[in-house]
């Protein structure tokens, strides 16, 4: 079944890649117009469409991508064509953007998963009780607002109010990493909010759901404390439904980092994203969808040979 996941996967991916290629395919205008300026004559744009081999057909130019795609090479970038400098290559403007965002998502992580399954455990500890109320219906205010919502608030209390960090994320590239951590603070802190809600909420459902067998049933006749129960029976048979909610959420928390990228213009691949759509660099778009893609797939992926592993009726069916 793993092999099978891992074939999907894959499949999945490739036709990520194909819609992506053909949806900014049709787009209408031309980059090599686009730059060069509605003066431009026709020879003039369709000698740049041929630097940048534009002039192939379409099909011919998705086979050279996604074949460079699966051994590394994303191609070059548009940016800087029309000068005589060498073009530069998407892998090396991606990667110092790349690492920026997973140390992000890391930052955010470390913070937001301890929380977020202390929290649960304790909404399930106390349910339908008045920490259990609290704690879903802030829960629910925090996943009902929009992450850009939540990342101005966060920036009108901590940087504007209060003045302990600077109100937009910028980054030297050579940033030390006390300097990377104080501009990821408040990206960081944006996201670990939406991931706490989420990851609370499908926390307790997981554990009040395990509460809910005869097992667990039959130690608290035998006298053991709900703490007890909790601990001891029902967290280890939960960690399987909990081990796919850290993994979606994971996902989650990687791709969703394009807004919040932008509201603080943190130097990352969201941030990339944006200004390449921006400007019209396709290759640099479909390499940022691409790595997105990438990433949400083998996340979910995870979260599934998770659940197949840690289930003996899924790894050995009859």
């Amino acid at each position: 079944m793993v092999a099978i996941r891992l074939t999907r996967a894959l499949a999945t991916l490739l036709a990520v890649s194909l819609v992506v290629f053909v949806s900014l395919e049709v787009l209408p205008g031309s980059y090599a117009r686009n730059m060069l300026g509605q003066s431009a004559t026709e020879e003039t744009v369709r000698n740049f469409e041929r630097r940048l081999g534009l002039d192939q057909p379409a099909w011919l130019r998705y086979v050279k991508w996604i074949g460079g795609a699966a051994t590394g090479d994303l191609g070059n970038a548009y940016s800087g064509a029309d000068s005589s400098a060498a073009p530069r290559k998407v892998t090396d403007i991606l990667a110092p953007r790349l690492r920026n965002t997973f140390f992000l998502a890391f930052l955010a992580a470390i913070v937001a998963v301890p929380v977020a399954l202390a929290a649960g455990l304790l909404a399930a500890l106390f349910r339908h009780r008045w920490p259990d109320r609290l704690l879903n219906t802030s829960s629910l205010a925090v996943a009902a607002t929009p992450e850009f919502v939540i990342a101005y608030a966060v920036m009108f209390v901590f940087a504007i109010k209060l003045g302990w960090q600077k109100p937009l994320s910028t980054l030297a590239p050579n940033a030390t990493l006390g300097e990377l951590t104080a501009a990821a603070a408040l990206p960081a802190a944006t996201l670990a909010l939406g991931i706490i809600a989420h990851m609370l909420r499908m926390t307790r459902t997981a554990v009040v759901d395990i509460l809910s067998t005869t097992y667990i049933e039959t130690a608290r006749l035998k006298g053991l404390s709900d703490l007890k129960v909790i601990v001891r029976h029902a967290l280890p048979n939960a960690w399987a439904p909990i081990g796919m909610v850290i993994a979606f959420n994971l996902a989650y928390l990687v791709v969703g980092v394009v807004v919040v990228e932008a509201v603080f213009t943190y130097p990352g691949v969201g941030q990339l994203l944006v200004d390449a759509v921006t400007s019209r660099d396709m290759p640099i778009v479909q390499a940022c969808i691409l790595l997105f893609a990438t990433v949400y797939i083998v996340l979910n992926m995870a979260a599934e040979i998770i659940s197949i592993v840690t289930n003996p009726r899924l790894l050995h069916p009859r």
